[in-house]
């Protein structure tokens, strides 16, 4: 069919970028050609981010960008540009600092007016069609702009260069924080916020933050917090109970939008689900319980299935909407059940909260576990399921994400047994290695679209590209004792160092330095991603227990007191850094292993939460503390060290057992 617009975005891989590159808007992508037009025509720029599965995006695109007024208003008196936030994060995080600072919130679609020298001067998310709720329309705020842009330029440039100075200023504020203090600090704040009842920290709507977690699992290790496990146990085991978990397909949905975890905002996001696989394993190797167990395996089940490239990389994610609706997908009204399952429908129904009135949106449900039994009739629904239309897929592949990921299914693989999990992690181990270093220099994404567009790696490498994959190579040389990922990893932490390390002040930038990027940040936020630092901290330590290079660790402290100033009061935006602190509290343990036949022992140690410890194999190892050690008597051996100083080596499962439940030292 043939389009009556078409613009500058059909030549961008993004898919994103691609849905609106039939826009009446004359949409550029980020780079110089917008900014030579901007700056040869004086005209501010408009900038709209947002990603292919952002709900709101799609509306503000139906409302005003398919608008032909608003295209002739944007297209006379603007330069627009539309970016993909999960292509272009550095971008991404400057404006959304911008917009945060202006208004105290943000999200997407953002929505930013800059100076032709690339300075914001407004900033705000989605604009209604219409007037209302106190907004005005898009096609109102345009004018509004223009008609400032001309009455008014010097102000707007002169607000714009403040702005950056502000944010500039943000970058370099300090505070002063004990360690030990912004960990009880934080702890204290997830306290005092947790929902009792319902779990979750806050209210509604409600998002699973892995980061809480981890911190959580970690404080409990280290004190003995009987509450900071429970806090996260409850709420893991109400996650995994509600509409937000796909109980057909697997995986976890974006958020719930109501308090009890039911109501899910739909679009499904590679970062979620690896994040949630450790985070279910943790619980696992807490509780033995295998609930939780069998919600990590659930996930990379669901990712293996509906999320995994041919050629082994892992796709970002799936939209909301299928056929213009959200969720429509995912939701069931009782008279399908009831002519899938027939005379298992009242069971099945009363199982999952299904009723004739709806629990979602007139008589439409969406599956959540109301009263816990037995069933066994989810794979007929998911047969039925998979004939619908499905929602969209966005097929990039991050190295940032796939580095979660590939970690999450190693460790799924190693804890859980599972040869398939495995090999999909060294499958997108290799992938990364190959396709987002083409000339030795790492990416941060790849795209095929189709057998007529040649496959592109594109985008420098930030932050999160380097120690999102650097903590996977870990992940996936601890699951398989292979050396090349440890060598891999050790060598991208040398590459992060020498690109991004602040020497001067310390902490890592998130990006290299661009002349298109008027700001170099430091990320300080654990959000629904873990920030680049935090991930660093614990890599680094974890780095030193491998190789007992001094370097590293001497590194990960740097970082830790640089971003233990930075955030002074308020240590809680930080939690996964918190948990990476425990590593500098409590000794490391070194769990190693020598000889043939180690896989019985390597299970008992698999079967410990052991936070602050990392697994090698004599025969696989680079340091000459662990190469010195040998198996006893000829059969497998396990050595439990500390600082590189060991218990007397057993070789039995009770006496590792013992080790290991004796061995793991509290914070000192």
């Amino acid at each position: 069919m043939s389009q009556p617009h078409t613009n500058r975005l059909a030549r961008e891989k993004s898919l994103y970028l691609q849905q609106h590159a039939h826009n009446p808007v004359e949409w550029f992508p980020w780079g110089e050609e917008a900014f030579e037009k901007a700056r040869a025509e004086e005209k501010p720029i408009f900038l709209s981010v947002g990603y292919s599965t952002c709900h709101w995006c799609h509306v503000m695109e139906r409302e005003s960008f398919e608008d032909e007024a608003v295209a002739d208003t944007l297209n006379e008196f603007f330069v627009s540009i539309k970016v993909d936030r999960e292509e272009r994060p550095d971008v991404d995080a400057i404006y959304m600092s911008a917009l945060q600072a202006m208004t105290g919130s943000g999200g997407w679609p953002m929505s930013v007016f800059l100076t032709p020298q690339l300075k914001p001067f407004f900033a705000g998310t989605y604009f209604p069609p219409y007037p209302a709720h106190g907004r005005p329309s898009f096609s109102q705020l345009i004018q509004r702009i223009h008609e400032l842009w001309v009455s008014d330029h010097d102000a707007l440039v002169e607000s714009g260069e403040h702005i950056t100075e502000s944010l500039r200023q943000l970058e370099g504020r300090a505070g002063s924080t004990d360690l030990r203090a912004a960990i009880e600090v934080t702890y204290r704040f997830f306290e005092q916020a947790f929902d009792r009842a319902e779990g979750g920290f806050g209210g509604a709507p409600k998002f699973p933050r892995p980061v809480q977690f981890d911190f959580l699992f970690n404080h409990f290790s280290a004190f003995g917090n009987q509450n900071a496990h429970d806090m996260a146990l409850h709420t893991l085991r109400k996650m995994a109970m509600g509409g937000m978990h796909d109980h057909l397909g697997g995986g976890f949905h974006r958020y719930s939008v109501d308090r009890y975890w039911r109501i899910s905002h739909f679009e499904k996001m590679l970062y979620d689900q690896a994040q949630l696989v450790h985070s279910y394993l943790d619980a696992w190797q807490i509780t033995g319980d295998a609930f939780f167990s069998d919600v990590a395996r659930d996930i990379c089940e669901y990712v293996l299935r509906d999320m995994t490239h041919p050629e082994g990389g892992f796709f970002s994610a799936e939209d909301a909407d299928s056929e213009g609706e959200e969720g429509k997908f995912y939701v069931w009204t009782l008279a399908e059940i009831e002519e899938v399952l027939g005379e298992d429908a009242a069971a099945f129904a009363k199982y999952f909260g299904i009723t004739k009135e709806g629990n979602f949106e007139q008589d439409k449900n969406v599956l959540y576990i109301a009263e816990p039994s037995t069933t066994s009739l989810n794979a007929k629904l998911l047969k039925i399921r998979t004939k619908r239309i499905r929602p969209l897929r966005d097929e990039k592949i991050l190295t940032s994400w796939n580095g979660l990921m590939l970690g999450a299914m190693a460790r799924a693989g190693d804890l859980l047994e599972e040869p398939r999990f495995l090999e999909a992690a060294r499958r997108a181990g290799e992938f990364l290695w190959n396709k987002l270093r083409p000339s030795g220099t790492l990416l941060h994404r790849w795209r095929d679209v189709d057998e007529h567009s040649p496959a592109e790696a594109r985008f420098a490498a930030g932050l999160d590209d380097f120690a999102f994959l650097i903590q996977g190579y870990l992940d996936l040389y601890e699951a398989t004792f292979d050396i090349q990922w440890l060598h891999r990893a050790m060598k991208l932490q040398e590459e992060q160092d020498s690109a991004l390390y602040d020497i001067g002040e310390g902490g890592y930038f998130n990006t290299r330095e661009a002349p298109d990027l008027i700001l170099r940040m430091k990320n300080e936020y654990d959000g629904a991603e873990p920030s680049g630092n935090s991930v660093s901290v614990r890599n680094l330590f974890r780095l030193a227990a491998f190789t007992e290079n001094e370097k590293y660790e001497a590194r990960a402290e740097e970082i830790l007191r640089f971003f233990l100033n930075r955030v002074g009061d308020h240590p809680f935006v930080m939690p996964a850094l918190m948990a990476a602190a425990f590593w500098l509290l409590r000794s490391p343990m070194q769990i190693v292993f020598a000889g043939e036949n180690i896989v019985p022992l390597k299970r008992i140690a698999n079967s410990k939460y052991l936070p602050v410890s990392v697994k090698m194999l004599v025969s696989q190892s680079v340091g000459e503390f662990a190469k010195s050690l040998v198996p006893l008597d000829g059969k497998a051996t396990a050595y439990v060290c500390h600082d590189f100083t060991c218990e007397l080596p057993v070789n039995t499962l009770l006496e590792l057992k013992r080790l290991l439940a004796h061995g793991a030292t509290p914070a000192g």
